[in-house]
C-alpha cells in the first residue's frame, strides 16, 4: 500500500525546510560569518583595485548595514544575532585592510577607525535589527532609523545618492517592512511563526 500523494507531499516539503534548516546552521555561526567576512573584505578589496563602480558601492555603508540587518534578522534568535555579526565585520576589515597593507593601497586611518567603531558597534546594531521582526510600534520606529541612516549615509558621507543607493535601499526596505520571517526564537526561547 502505497502513501497517498498529499502526504508525499507534506513528507518531501519538511525534508526540504530541514535541509534549509541546516544549511542556515552552517553558514549563520560566529565561524561561518567570520570565514564569509573574510572572502567579502578580500572581494571589496579585489574590486577597489579592479573596478570603479562596484568599488565604489562595496565601500559604502549602506551595503553593510543591509548585510548586517539581513545577518541579524535571519539569526534566531537576538543573542546568535549578536554573535554572528561580529565575526562578521572583524573578518571584513581585517582582510580588506591586510590586502591593502599587501598590495600598498592607499588606506586612510580616518576610514580605519570609523569601520573599527562601526564593527565594535555592529553587536547592539544586530540587536535592534533582528528586533525590527517582532510586532509592535517599537520594531517599526527602529526600521524606519535604520532605512534613515543607509539613506543619509550615502548623501553625508558619500557624496549624495547613487543609482545603486536605491536598489540597496530599496532591498532594505523590502527586508524591514515587507518580508516575513517564516520561524523564529525570542529571547526567552519562545517560538514565534510569522507566515512566509
Amino acid at each position: 500500500m502505497s502513501a497517498s500523494p498529499f502526504f508525499a507531499k507534506k513528507g518531501h516539503a519538511m525534508k526540504q525546510s530541514r535541509l534549509a534548516g541546516k544549511r542556515k546552521r552552517i553558514i549563520l555561526n560566529p565561524l561561518g560569518m567570520l570565514m564569509i567576512g573574510f572572502l567579502l573584505g578580500m572581494f571589496s578589496r579585489w574590486l577597489d583595485l579592479y573596478t570603479t563602480n562596484l568599488g565604489n558601492v562595496f565601500s559604502q555603508l549602506a551595503i553593510w548595514i543591509l548585510f548586517g540587518v539581513l545577518i541579524s534578522i535571519y539569526s534566531r534568535t537576538k543573542r546568535a544575532a549578536m554573535c554572528n555579526i561580529l565575526p562578521f565585520c572583524i573578518g571584513m576589515l581585517l582582510t580588506y585592510y591586510g590586502a591593502a597593507v599587501l598590495t600598498e593601497g592607499v588606506y586612510s586611518r580616518t576610514y580605519i577607525i570609523g569601520w573599527t567603531i562601526f564593527a565594535c558597534c555592529s553587536p547592539l546594531f544586530a540587536y535592534f535589527a533582528w528586533s525590527t521582526k517582532e510586532n509592535g510600534v517599537f520594531p517599526k520606529m527602529i526600521s524606519i532609523g535604520i532605512l534613515l541612516v543607509s539613506v543619509l549615509s550615502s548623501i553625508i558621507l558619500f557624496d549624495g545618492f547613487r543609482f545603486y543607493d536605491f536598489i540597496i535601499d530599496g532591498v532594505l526596505l523590502y527586508f524591514l517592512f515587507f518580508k516575513r520571517i517564516s520561524q523564529r526564537r525570542s529571547c526567552n526561547g519562545t517560538s514565534s511563526s510569522h507566515p512566509q
